[in-house]
């Protein structure tokens, strides 16, 4: 038999015709006027059997680049951490891997137990009083971060900074476009965001200050000098970070953010061709109430035993649409689980640690770089990635870097026209000296 499943016979469909009152299947299309019919066949190839399906499938799957066969320094908002084995043990049990909203406390309460711990730990990381299970990604859990300021503060303002990554502003402007929210871009200037830009332009109708932590260009920016401004005009004060930073780094709680959100991606998931992901959202109490997704509290039964139930419901499911704070309808639980056995495998130390190596091992390829004769642009305190600048097209040299088994790095130039010529390289604890090393040398090659 070619096809696993089999589709409906022809006994089906005239069953199905005769129930509904028509003849044939071209009943049903007697409303579409004839000119704009399709005369022709869809320009798809012939239907393959199971076997040459899957035959074909994996040749097309063989020509991607994939982090096996090749060295990658390419990061720009997704990473290649280590992950301990035993996150794909967890995820991959059938309790876990085939569970979807836990509705049901008294039957979920597994699901729900893992879910609190991982808002315990992104709260632990980010220094926030309340974290949500989750978002998709760190780019809605920012544009939702704008939604809650502007409905919070009642104003129509968004002040971000343009070393924020591209594609999450491109969702912040498509989430505050329908909103009819204002987004206006502050400057960067040496890789971090312009201070003083930034308070020509915060006002009484500015909703929040949006910064990200390591930024876009591995920079970190200053956050204890941009609070201030944010406070200052009654704006909201929000931080995306990455996670694995945060074990080293001060975090955003510190400096007074009101909001932290980001992508736990880096924490226990693959890069595997760029998703799914995992977003966090972390607040201050005062806004526990308008956080969006789901959170997960803690109680005690009727004979006092440990108990975890879904608390604070806001979403469009719960309650009247009206009132809801978001209509983000996915938890990204089992992601969410991946993050929480990766923090809990590695420990609060060995996430420093490993935050340490990658500042050490990026600080040691800048080093290297520049001895062979490289400008690292807007040069500063950074973390697992900096900026290069070329002599030549940066797809060039990614061109040919690739032929050596090389992945160089994201070119700067398509986010940022005034950046051409400009590698984002991103080192990270995984990379070992010898790695490094080929990378610098065959950089200098292509350098010339």
């Amino acid at each position: 038999m070619g096809f696993r499943y089999l589709p409906m016979t022809d006994e089906d469909r005239k069953e199905m015709l005769e129930e509904i009152g028509v003849s044939s299947v071209d009943d049903l299309f007697a409303d579409i006027p004839e000119k704009v019919r399709l005369k022709r066949k869809l320009n798809l190839k012939p239907a393959k059997s199971e076997h040459e399906l899957v035959k074909e499938l994996t040749r097309l799957a063989g020509q991607n680049q994939d982090l096996l066969s090749n060295v990658s320094f390419l990061g720009a908002g997704v990473y290649e951490h280590y992950i301990p084995s035993i996150v794909d043990h967890v995820i991959s049990r059938s309790e876990f891997y085939t569970a979807y909203t836990p509705y049901q406390p008294e039957i979920s309460q597994g699901e729900l137990q893992a879910i609190f711990e991982f808002q315990t730990m992104i709260c632990e990381l980010t220094g926030m009083d309340v974290a949500n299970s989750s978002m998709y990604d760190g780019g809605t859990a920012l544009a939702e971060a704008a939604l809650l300021s502007a409905g919070h503060t009642k104003r129509k303002k968004i002040l971000v900074s343009e070393a924020v990554h591209p594609q999450y502003r491109d969702v912040l402007r498509t989430y505050c476009k329908g909103q009819r929210i204002e987004v206006v871009e502050i400057a960067a200037e040496n890789g971090t965001t312009d201070i003083e830009s930034l308070k020509a332009a915060a006002d009484e109708t500015v909703a929040a200050v949006i910064v990200q932590y390591p930024n876009f260009f591995g920079r970190i920016e200053e956050l204890k000098a941009i609070e201030p401004v944010a406070h200052g005009v009654g704006a909201l004060f929000v931080v995306s970070a990455n996670p694995v930073a945060l074990g080293i780094l001060t975090p955003p709680g510190e400096f007074q953010a009101d909001i932290v959100t980001g992508d736990a991606q880096p924490l226990g998931m693959p890069v595997s061709f760029g998703g799914p992901h995992c977003g966090f959202f972390a607040v201050r109490e005062n806004l526990m109430r308008k956080i969006p997704g789901r959170l997960v509290g803690e109680t005690t039964d009727e004979e006092g035993r440990r108990g975890f139930v879904l608390t604070l419901q806001a979403r469009e499911q719960h309650i009247r649409r009206e009132k809801a704070t978001s209509n983000i309808c996915s938890n990204q639980a089992l992601n969410a689980l991946a993050a929480s056995v990766a923090m809990a495998a590695l420990g609060k130390k060995g996430i420093r640690e490993m935050a340490a190596a990658n500042i050490q091992k990026a600080g040691y390829c800048k080093k290297r770089l520049k001895e062979k004769g490289f400008v690292i642009a807007m040069d500063g305190s950074s973390f697992n990635e900096f900026v290069v600048k070329l002599n030549r097209p940066v797809r060039e040299v990614q061109k040919a870097l690739l032929q050596k088994g090389i992945i160089a790095g994201y070119d700067l130039g398509r986010d940022y026209p005034r950046l051409e010529n400009h590698l984002l390289v991103c080192v990270t604890e995984i990379r070992t000296k010898d790695e490094i090393d080929r990378f610098v040398e065959e950089m200098g090659v292509c350098h010339g």
